[in-house]
């Protein structure tokens, strides 16, 4: 990287990026990120008039050829399928962000409620487990081997969360009035999966090393998206910045990451979190 002009570190032109779960909250922000530095967005998802839309919408503000595709990420025919299309369209892969997974909602049932651990479904467990992290395991199978035998490397982000640093603190959602039972909690699965993903990131951070492909792991806090003004004020509480993240307040770390501006950081685990697991 000594040659590399200081203006350029965090450009990343021409460099095919994918990125899984592309049209969520965040998923967006990553993509246009990426698009903003010169990259080429692979935005994957489910929805393809929706991925299509959003594709069109980076093309024109950013002039590069971003491409939406419909993949499965729990499914690894689909996975090798497209990983073979991208190679043999643009010739090399050189980032992976593994960003999708489901997020399991604090709410209310019937007669109880099914986010406590004692009622917690084994078809959800299994769903959230095949999103979060076996898709990741699946992508980076695929497309982190493409980012290996790409002679320049690359780099693989995964998105986990503050909470696979620390455990929820389920004080946040309790509700006045209502028994044990049907107070809602958050679920066992996101808690799994975020820190599961760590482990993922040492692993191939020393797996592929040899080949110049390093792999990170980012810890977001929570994203302030009209959340009930109660739930804020105590959760500001335990965040020493006193708030919790806008959208875009990660992209700077993400384009970090992918970029030579981190040549040397691997295997790290960050947390962009307001200082919340500082305390």
């Amino acid at each position: 990287m000594s040659d590399k002009k200081l203006d350029q570190l965090f450009r990343i032109d021409n460099q095919v990026v994918v990125i899984t779960g592309a049209t969520g909250l965040l998923g967006r922000k990553h993509a246009e990120v990426v698009a903003a530095y010169g990259g080429i967005p692979i935005l994957l998802d489910l929805n393809q008039a929706v991925i299509d839309d959003f594709a069109k919408e980076l093309e024109d503000k950013y002039n590069v050829p971003a491409t939406g595709m419909v993949v499965d990420i729990t499914n690894e025919a689909s996975i090798a399928e497209n990983c073979a299309f991208l190679l043999k369209k643009f010739g090399t892969i050189s980032g992976l962000i593994n960003n999708a997974a489901n997020n399991p909602k604090v709410e209310d049932a019937a007669d109880k409620n099914f986010s406590r651990l004692e009622n917690f479904p084994i078809d959800i467990w299994n769903q959230d487990i095949a999103v979060g992290l076996t898709g990741a395991f699946l992508c980076a199978k695929h497309y982190g081997n493409a980012i290996a035998n790409n002679p320049a490397g690359g780099s693989i982000v995964n998105i986990s969360s503050d909470l696979g640093l620390i455990a929820p603190d389920q004080r946040l959602y309790l509700k006045d009035g209502l028994p044990e039972e049907k107070q809602a909690v958050k679920p066992v699965t996101y808690s799994v999966v975020k820190t599961a993903l760590l482990g993922l990131t040492r692993y191939l951070a020393t797996y592929w090393a040899d080949k110049n492909v390093r792999c990170n792991a980012l810890c977001p806090g929570g994203i302030e998206n009209g959340q009930d003004s109660a739930f804020l004020a105590e959760l500001h509480s335990r965040i020493p910045m006193g708030r919790m993240a806008s959208a875009d307040e990660y992209q700077g770390v993400v384009i970090f990451m992918l970029s030579q501006a981190s040549a040397y950081l691997n295997g790290a685990v960050i947390p962009v979190d307001g200082g919340r697991t500082t305390w």
